[in-house]
């Protein structure tokens, strides 16, 4: 059985490349019973076997999981955690928090030196950045409500592309060469990615370590990893640096079932991930601060529209900085944060001749409370079961640390936490009391995978990497759809732009706002910064025939697959 279902994951990799390379022109891929878009071909095709033998989305979605942990080790991952948002075919929706948490020895100014500065590199690099993972825990929750193939079956592509591995694209040999110094660095007795020769498009990267992770996972479940032979990996790499994760920690860690954050958009119910991801409530703040405005009158990226956006954009990131946390530690104040007449009321009272300087922006009181690596895919069965789903390690492969013998990386998560109020973190975004770090407490996040109806419908699965961009690339996303008319293709290639409060400038891709928009904005005050890609969006649009549009970024291996 395991020789079968690694030959039918050969057999789609030709079939792959095709498709990527359709993605990269941007031809609009359309299905009839599924589809898949994952940030790697062989995560994708994992993804339509399980779809093809009958699995539903979440079956597809855990075996993609633990695919991408093998294939896309930069952020995919057994390492870290995230988030899931699930909407059943009868309009059923529920969301699973297995985000990371901090362990039990963790206090709020670990990271902080004698004089109170931060100590930048203690969150991001070495053993003691790393949070209590949560990944394979939430599968486990994940499959025990929805699933209906068995969890070893789900398990085993990830084993057999684990063992006998698998070609590397281009674009991971030139990571996976980029980050030599620093994995040599961070793992003295070696890793299964450390080479002394270069690595090339087509060489095969096998991970026996991380096979025998996953079997004892696929035997065990939770237990295969939270206890017993790769628990104790964990822990024995903890105590060769200076990580204080423990077996208790491990033991005690639970993925949580959330409301998820629902709100409306001109008719389209928004469906997203609540705290201690802060994106459900900024993505619905921004779509209620952008609804009275005629943006489709206004088009794609014009003027108005760049102006319109930017300043719901500079708002919310500062009510995130400020009242945004684990809301196990923290009363965030969601209703108040996505009331459309709060937000609306607030961009009435902006000018769009004019840019408001950050400075001047503050979080908004409310009475009784205080004052970018990820990967995402997203999934439809044939039946209308939808799952969009964010995970992350943080930084692009995390800590650098990979568990000696258990063959995985462990995530530098720490570093979301506000490790001193009004210090920015990785991403330059900044936080306060309400994301400071606790015991136990889970770490502020920015992932937003999203799911949108419309009459009670299935409309758009939808969610992206980026760090702080995550928000404004989902944002800018459902937009292009239902505002400007774009295919799922189109509205994720479409070039971004991502304002965040702090620091007050708007970055642009090369080619998003053209050059008279630019010295229009640059004018009246509006500082831009160019900067590389942002986000990575898996998008699929469900057409009113009841087929589904998939579309894939062309900044990546991203790719999207069906039947």
């Amino acid at each position: 059985m395991k020789k079968n279902w690694f030959i039918l994951i050969i057999a789609f990799i030709s079939f792959s490349c095709a498709t990527h390379k359709n993605n990269q022109t941007n031809q609009q891929q359309e299905y009839k019973n599924g589809a898949v878009v994952t940030a790697h071909p062989l995560a994708s095709d994992v993804g339509v076997t399980i779809l093809k033998k009958g699995g539903n989305a979440v079956d597809a979605a855990i075996a993609v999981k633990f695919a991408l942990a093998v294939v896309y080790p930069n952020a995919g991952n057994l390492g870290g955690g995230g988030f899931l948002v699930y909407r059943g075919k009868s309009g059923e929706i529920a969301s699973l928090d297995f985000r990371e948490k901090a362990p039990k020895a963790a206090f709020k100014d670990m990271y902080l030196d004698k004089e109170g500065n931060p100590i930048t590199d203690l969150s991001l690099y070495g053993q003691l950045a790393a949070g209590v993972p949560g990944t394979v825990a939430g599968m486990e929750e994940a499959y025990k409500k929805y699933a209906t193939l068995p969890w070893d079956v789900l398990v085993q592509p990830a084993i057999e592309l684990a063992s006998k591995g698998f070609a590397i694209t281009a674009k991971q040999a030139g990571e996976f060469n980029e980050y030599q110094a620093d994995f040599k660095k961070f793992n003295p007795n070696g890793a299964a990615i450390i080479r002394n020769e270069k690595w090339n498009e087509g060489d095969i990267f096998k991970q026996e370590e991380l096979a025998n992770t996953l079997r004892r996972i696929a035997a065990k479940g939770r237990d295969g990893f939270y206890k017993g032979a790769t628990a104790d990996l964990i822990v024995a790499e903890m105590k060769k640096g200076n990580g204080i994760i423990t077996h208790k920690d491990l033991e005690d860690y639970k993925a949580i079932w959330r409301n998820p954050i629902v709100g409306y958009y001109k008719g389209y119910k928004v469906i997203s991930m609540p705290p201690p991801s802060s994106g459900g409530i900024a993505l619905m703040a921004l779509l209620q601060s952008v609804e009275n405005y005629p943006l489709k009158k206004w088009g794609f990226q014009s003027d108005s529209t760049i102006r319109a956006m930017v300043e719901a954009e500079r708002r919310i990131y500062a009510d995130r900085a400020t009242h945004m946390g684990d809301p196990d530690f923290y009363r965030v104040p969601v209703d108040q944060l996505i009331d459309a007449k709060f937000n609306q009321d607030r961009m009435s009272k902006v000018s769009l001749a004019k840019a408001t300087n950050s400075d001047d922006v503050k979080a908004t009181k409310f009475p009784g409370y205080e004052s970018e690596e990820t990967t995402h895919f997203s999934i439809v069965d044939k039946d209308g079961n939808a799952v969009s789903l964010t995970t992350t390690i943080n930084g692009s492969y995390g800590s650098y640390v990979w568990v000696d013998g258990a063959g995985f990386l462990l995530n530098n998560e720490m570093d979301d936490f506000s490790v001193k109020p009004g210090s920015p973190n990785m991403y330059g975004l900044l936080g306060g009391k309400a994301n400071a770090i606790e015991p136990n407490k889970r770490m502020l996040s920015a992932m937003t995978p999203t799911i949108i109806e419309k009459d009670g419908n299935l409309k758009m699965v939808v969610g992206t990497p980026g760090g702080s961009t995550i928000i404004t690339s989902v944002f800018q996303t459902i937009l292009n759809v239902l505002e400007f008319d774009m295919t799922a293709q189109e509205s994720v290639s479409a070039s971004r732009f991502h304002h965040q409060w702090k620091p007050d400038r708007i970055d642009v891709e090369a080619k998003a706002i053209d050059e008279n928009t630019r010295k229009s904005l640059e004018k009246d005050g509006y500082t831009i910064r160019k900067r590389g890609n942002i986000g990575r969006v898996e998008n699929i649009v469900v057409l009113p025939n009841g087929k589904l549009q998939a579309g894939a970024d062309h900044r990546g291996d991203d790719t999207a697959k069906g039947y």
